[in-house]
């Protein structure tokens, strides 16, 4: 199993966003594994993740999960919650593992169901400027609330030779500048972009909200994900190149399956 064996990398087991780009399984829909001085964590388990880590090569053993994050409770982050608490814990005969989620995904109209909640050893609530032990030297924080219907919140990994940030679904707003500066940067972009009127309604970022985002960030690579059909129309890889020449700076789309070295 590749989990045994490597540590220090990002893996993307799905790169949809939205509803159409979810339901027709434009890309997949998995989520990101993240082995952080092999400690794995699985974030936003969307539809098919169980598949999308046992497909994967080499593959990716549940059973090797540490922990689970919910960034929140839509289903395109939280669908396969359940299922994959289940392959972590062996359907419930190891009990192991622990599970982070806002407070909405548990209470009102739960995504996690009540019976898996016992398979695993802990659950913790996630909020507004929490910070969370993961193992010797290696924490998460969820610094900022996001403009996003659901309760929602972004991600700072912090490890003593690298950072991750990963800004997930939000609309834009200036805060979000203050509260992501990992060496590496995820962020979702679903929107290709958005006349005045949609912007109103709109909850997710766009390539020019990722602009303004990464020339003032400057992280060392930011990795766009999440994508939705206008950004799949407008080709996400060609999207990147061009902002890498606008900005001088390196900026990725993730691909389905796609792993980022660490320690490069």
């Amino acid at each position: 199993m590749e989990t045994t064996t490597q540590t220090d990398f990002i893996k993307f087991l799905g790169t949809a966003g939205a509803r159409i780009v979810v339901s027709k399984q434009l890309r997949a829909s998995g989520g990101i594994w993240y082995s952080l001085h092999g400690f794995n964590v699985l974030v936003d388990p969307g539809p098919g993740c169980l598949v999308r880590c046992l497909s994967s090569r080499p593959k990716m053993d549940p059973m090797q999960l540490d922990a689970i994050i919910l960034s929140h409770r839509h289903l395109d982050h939280a669908a396969d919650v359940n299922v994959m608490i289940e392959a972590m814990t062996e359907g419930g005969f190891k009990k192991r593992g622990t599970l982070y989620a806002p407070e909405d995904a548990l209470t009102e109209d739960p995504v996690v169901f009540h019976y898996v909640r016992n398979y695993i050893t802990k659950i913790t609530i996630i909020k507004e400027g929490g910070r969370y032990q993961l193992s010797d030297g290696v924490y998460f924080e969820t610094p900022l609330k996001h403009q996003h219907p659901s309760e929602t919140y972004g991600i700072n990994f912090i490890t003593p030779e690298y950072t991750i940030s990963h800004i997930v679904d939000t609309r834009y707003f200036p805060d979000l500048l203050k509260c992501y500066n990992g060496n590496t940067l995820i962020i979702n972009v679903v929107r290709y972009n958005a006349d005045r009127d949609t912007r109103k309604w709109l909850y997710h970022l766009t390539i020019r909200d990722v602009k303004e985002i990464v020339t003032t960030l400057k992280p060392k690579t930011t990795l766009l994900n999440h994508f939705g059909m206008t950004m799949l129309k407008a080709h996400p890889h060609q999207v990147a190149e061009q902002l890498s020449a606008e900005t001088g700076l390196n900026i990725i789309a993730a691909s389905d399956g796609m792993r980022f070295n660490l320690k490069k």
